[in-house]
């Protein structure tokens, strides 16, 4: 009788997910300190049987869960073509530059990654060089920082700006030494076989995982330019991290924008390439004037606004624009762009900087024309105002495009035209047309919602319905490690001295912290308002450094916060808003106090914002209880989310808004902040502070 020989069947992605996942498995040689975690494996698994199905998941995974390694893992051993789009080009940086190789490394396997971005991240070595050739019109500082980025041009291989010390990512440089859609040369470019961008694209489309940005990836949505359109149909596995800010970003891109930056940016190149190329042949500086100075009488019309404000536009004139001369400066602007367009016109054959800039031109000129007209239906316009103007108008969320765009994109590897808006797509969701398995689509982030089903994120995304839902909560000890504080003596946010005493409470807590302290804000009003006040109170004794949002770049803010204090160096108070509400990581005894100044909630005014609020009112439903309050308990949470970031990490929580234990919403917005300890008075919270400074915070059973 013949033996039968017995084989172990292969293992499954998931189990071969849970063995690296094991207490001995192989992530305990990648990671510092690793200990397995139920929530981890749990996701871990999620995302593998994901992968190995096809369909959408999408995870909330709690601070401290350790979700990129629990997407990373089962997509690098699924062996399928990945794509990987985080929220920021330094999580991008983080991710590519740290996380990936050790987990490569630890896995033991081969595998190609690649990391894209923008093309304002690299280096044109066409426009570094034309920089050089005007240099009458950069500065001694500029000529200098120009001389150093020619000096590490010779060296990089990437051309990635992020590798160049000391570069400020403000500086206006930047625009002069790298390109954009409208500016580059394409194949015509002297530089083309050299060009960083088309290098790194190469490297993408060869790679097995790609790690990009949300930025990049909508903008490719919008004008199919980057790359990703050959890239993302060749993908079978997309994987978003910090999800939670897909919505918002994509909406930028999805609509149509025309800024008087853009204007006067045509202007100088303009000048600059007329001047080089064909100098005397057309007066080059009287139509760049011409253009400058209609932008700038744009921006005159309308008026007085604060910095950072939205005009509504739902007419032919935003509102508080002086309607006449607003009219006569889109008319100006067009002219002055005709003026333009027929000097390149007579010079189009001389070099290919003059037809690139002809197209930009006439880009230009059909986008003011555009706003010229009523908004489309379905969509918002208002007019963002700063030192210069932006004209907007946007669809109300990316549901429609994830549809239609995303999740029907064929499984087969071949790209598809976009279907029309408000199309079905064909088949199930993001499977070929072959039958062949249906793309995987994961969705992630530490914050996507108040309620089980995640609407929140899951309805402007367009997942409502599809997608499996999974919330892993943090491994923290919050009751040990936190606790929260809402002082009820201070006067209500609408109060005109509620800044002010917010400012004296930050003082006296830092003051015997000895810094440690992040104050997170919701207006810039705020954020002027304490800064300065921390500012005069400690400025004279040193006794602390305030640093405020704006006096620096924030990569030095947040190395100097970091640092805190010690070695002769007083301690840090740090005051801040906006996007310092998240993605702001400070682990241990640098940062033991944050203060968000009261609750979040989006600005009524804002012309988006209105319209959301109008849309769900026509559907019946409650602007503040399925907007309003949803949005103030995901942006709370991630304010909160700075305080915890390790698991030997303590600190207090004070919440400045008494709304918060007063108005019955309140209850809500606790249910969605960790389940930190309560204080209840000043003498609890001094008490808290206290023992935060003393040799017992490293008792796990602090206080």
């Amino acid at each position: 009788m013949r033996s039968r020989a017995h084989s172990r069947p292969p293992m499954s992605l998931a189990e071969r997910v849970r063995a690296v996942f094991a207490a001995d498995g192989l992530l305990s040689h990648a990671a510092d300190h690793f200990t397995p975690r139920e929530a981890q494996t749990d996701m871990a698994l999620a995302v593998a049987q994901t992968v190995e199905a096809g369909g959408v998941l999408v995870v909330e995974a709690g601070t401290g869960v350790g979700k990129t390694f629990s997407y990373l893992v089962p997509a690098l051993l699924s062996g399928e073509r990945v794509l990987v789009s985080t929220a920021t080009k330094t999580l991008q940086d983080q991710l590519f530059g740290r996380d990936l190789p050790r987990l490569v490394q630890a896995l033991g396997i081969s595998v190609r990654t690649a990391l894209l971005k923008g093309r304002s991240s690299y280096l044109c070595l066409h426009r570094m060089q034309t920089a050089r050739q005007n240099d009458a019109a950069i500065d001694r500082a500029a000529g200098r920082a120009l001389g150093k980025i020619e000096q590490w041009a010779q060296a990089t291989r990437t051309g990635d700006l992020a590798e160049l010390p000391g570069l400020d990512e403000r500086s206006p440089l930047i625009p002069l030494v790298t390109s954009t859609r409208e500016n580059c040369l394409g194949a015509q470019c002297p530089q083309f076989r050299a060009c960083h961008v088309n290098l790194a694209r190469r490297d993408a489309l060869a790679a097995d995982l790609v790690v990009v940005n949300h930025h990049l990836f909508f903008a490719d949505l919008a004008v199919r330019e980057s790359g990703m359109a050959e890239l993302l149909p060749t993908v079978r596995v997309a994987i978003f991290d910090e999800a939670h800010q897909l919505n918002e970003t994509g909406v930028q891109f999805l609509g149509r924008q025309l800024g008087t930056g853009q204007l006067l940016d045509f202007a100088r190149d303009i000048l600059a390439t007329g001047m080089q190329a064909a100098r005397g042949l057309v007066d080059w500086p009287t139509a760049a004037n011409g253009l400058e100075r209609a932008a700038q009488d744009l921006r005159m019309a309308v008026g007085r606004q604060a910095p950072g404000a939205r005009m509504r536009w739902s007419d032919a004139v935003p509102d508080g624009a002086d309607p006449s001369a607003w009219e006569v400066g889109l008319a100006t602007i067009q002219q002055a762009l005709d003026v333009a367009l027929a000097g390149l016109d007579m010079v189009s054959e001389l070099a290919p900087d003059f037809g690139r800039l002809h197209e930009r031109g006439t880009a230009l000129s059909a986008r003011l024309q555009m706003f010229a007209q009523p908004s489309r239906i379905g969509q918002v316009r208002w007019v963002d105002v700063g030192a210069q103007l932006r004209l907007v108008e946007s669809p109300l969320d990316i549901a429609d495009t994830m549809r239609t765009r995303l999740l029907a994109l064929p499984a087969d590897g071949t790209a598809a035209d976009p279907a029309p808006p408000g199309a079905e797509p064909e088949g199930r969701e993001g499977e070929g047309a072959d039958g062949g398995r249906p793309r995987a689509w994961i969705f992630t982030s530490a914050t996507l919602g108040d309620d089980p089903a995640l609407r929140w994120f899951t309805e402007p995304c367009g997942l409502d319905g599809s997608a499996q839902v999974l919330r892993v909560g943090s491994p923290f000890d919050y009751e040990r490690q936190a606790a929260l504080y809402v002082p009820d003596w201070l006067p209500r946010p609408a109060d005109p001295g509620h800044a002010v005493a917010l400012a004296r409470l930050c003082g006296d807590a830092a003051a015997r912290l000895g810094g440690r302290t992040l104050v997170l804000t919701t207006t810039l009003r705020a954020l002027r308002t304490i800064g300065e006040a921390l500012s005069q109170r400690f400025g004279a004794s040193r006794e602390l450094e305030i640093l405020v949002q704006g006096e620096w770049p924030k990569r030095r803010l947040m190395e100097r916060f970091r640092e805190g204090g010690g070695d002769g160096r007083p301690g840090c108070v740090l005051v801040a808003s906006a996007s310092f509400w998240e993605g702001v990581d400070v682990p241990g005894d640098a940062l033991q106090l944050v203060v968000l100044d009261k609750l979040p909630f989006p600005p009524p005014n804002d012309p988006l914002v209105e319209a959301r609020a109008q849309r769900l009112e026509q559907e019946g439903r409650s602007p503040f209880k399925d907007y309003f309050v949803p949005e103030a308990a995901v942006a709370l949470q991630q304010g909160a989310g700075r305080l915890i970031r390790r698991e030997t990490d303590r600190g207090v929580l004070v919440v400045g808004d008494t709304r918060l234990t007063t108005m019955s919403y309140g209850k809500r917005l606790l249910r969605a902040l960790p389940p930190m300890r309560r204080l209840s008075s000043d003498a609890e919270f001094h008490e808290a502070l206290d023992a935060l400074t003393t040799p017992s915070t490293t008792d796990p059973y602090w206080p």
